[in-house]
């Protein structure tokens, strides 16, 4: 899942985009409202985690420069305020994190929350997999691969593509860690299976889909 989050203390920032990256969420940060707005309204996230309190826009002014265009966005607000729907600052990462959850638990996502193919389940919000009922034990790095293969099931997938929403990095064209961390996923999740859910398209990259069968 990508989140958006918007905070102009640049520590608290940096703490928050580490804590959800070893969550396996895809992060990225802005520092002010009007660059909150623009972001938010440009690229596709599952959540936004919004400090009311920003310079040049505040927080209100951001929603309401979003909310027309993506009403059902999941927004965790961030405020000094005492409003019960709000997150009191200071909190502990831990509260944020449950919060965050349970905010994608009740919004659109929910329906989305657990993707499948064949006997391979991924809970989205609970950072579970199984297949065939059996748990398997994922990095952070690993759930969020696999989760972006699941979302784009039958889809062709770049290399670049994986290493932008899974790293949130520009391509490197002499790195080979996408093929890497594919190989580590497949060794996971088609352990004792005669054929793979992820297929190479050599010169393309990846695409996930059930295996062909045979005759």
């Amino acid at each position: 899942m990508r989140v958006l989050v918007v905070e102009d203390d640049i520590p608290l920032a940096a703490f928050l985009k580490q804590g959800l990256e070893a969550e396996s969420y895809a992060v990225d940060v802005v520092n002010d409202g009007v660059q909150a707005s623009q972001t938010a309204l440009e690229v596709a996230y599952d959540a936004m985690v919004l400090d009311l309190n920003l310079p040049k826009l505040d927080g209100v002014g951001v929603l309401d420069q979003i909310r027309p265009t993506k009403p059902s966005l999941p927004v965790l607000v961030l405020t000094g305020r005492a409003r019960v729907e709000d997150l009191i600052k200071p909190f502990s990462y831990s509260e944020l994190s449950a919060r965050l959850r349970a905010l994608l638990r009740r919004g659109p996502l929910a329906a989305g929350t657990v993707l499948r193919m064949a006997d391979l389940e991924l809970d989205r919000v609970s950072r579970t997999v199984e297949r065939g009922g059996k748990a398997i034990d994922l990095t952070s790095k690993e759930f969020a691969l696999l989760e972006y293969l699941m979302r784009n099931a039958g889809r062709h997938v770049t290399r670049a593509m994986i290493v932008e929403h899974v790293w949130n990095l520009s391509f490197d064209t002499g790195t080979n860690i996408v093929d890497v961390y594919i190989n580590y996923l497949r060794k996971k999740i088609d352990r004792g299976e005669a054929a793979s859910l992820i297929h190479t398209l050599r010169g393309v990259g990846y695409k996930m889909c059930l295996p062909r069968a045979t005759a």
